[in-house]
């Protein structure tokens, strides 16, 4: 009997997409688009957010850092849950951000002023199941309600990467 040729694998049918989510162009990650800041409360000025369809200038955004970005969500190697996309879960994770001890650090920047109890419970349980420290940041706004750009950055992990977090930032609002 011969034997079949092998088959190249059909592409993932449950492959993550971003759309129709923007929070990295509506300000959640600190970007330059153009030589044009996007930050908290500045988004992109390309990106005609996700109810108008997202970029606007998709096909000719620039390679740095539009087209190299990808949030943790939607990278293959994802170990987030599907539930956590970056518009639900009002969350950006950047896996492996840093290095602390040879432990791989995630970064978790919310998607408006804080990241949410059930989101930030899930990340927490996670970084202590799998020996991973967390940082997270919370946007400071004026008394309008406007962000200042300045972020309050918490260490999530055992206690000395805690201690060394808060030696190396000061408990201090960073830009």
């Amino acid at each position: 009997m011969p034997l079949k040729p092998l088959t190249p694998l059909a592409p993932l049918a449950h492959r993550r997409q971003c759309q129709p989510c923007t929070a990295c162009c509506d300000g959640w990650v600190r970007i330059n688009v153009f030589d044009t800041p996007v930050l908290p409360g500045k988004p992109c000025p390309h990106s005609g957010g996700a109810k108008l369809g997202g970029c606007k200038i998709y096909a000719e955004r620039p390679i740095d850092p539009c087209v190299n970005f990808a949030c943790g969500w939607v990278r293959e190697t994802s170990h987030l849950p599907d539930w956590m996309t970056p518009h639900q879960a009002k969350v950006i994770v950047l896996p492996a951000w840093t290095v602390w001890r040879t432990f791989e650090v995630d970064l978790a920047l919310p998607v408006g002023s804080r990241i949410p109890f059930k989101s930030l419970q899930w990340l927490q349980a996670y970084s202590k199941k799998t020996f991973r420290p967390l940082i997270y940041t919370e946007q400071e706004s004026d008394r309008t309600g406007h962000y200042t750009g300045q972020q309050r950055v918490n260490g999530y992990g055992p206690p000395t990467f805690q201690e060394e977090m808060l030696n190396l930032i000061g408990n201090k609002l960073v830009s």
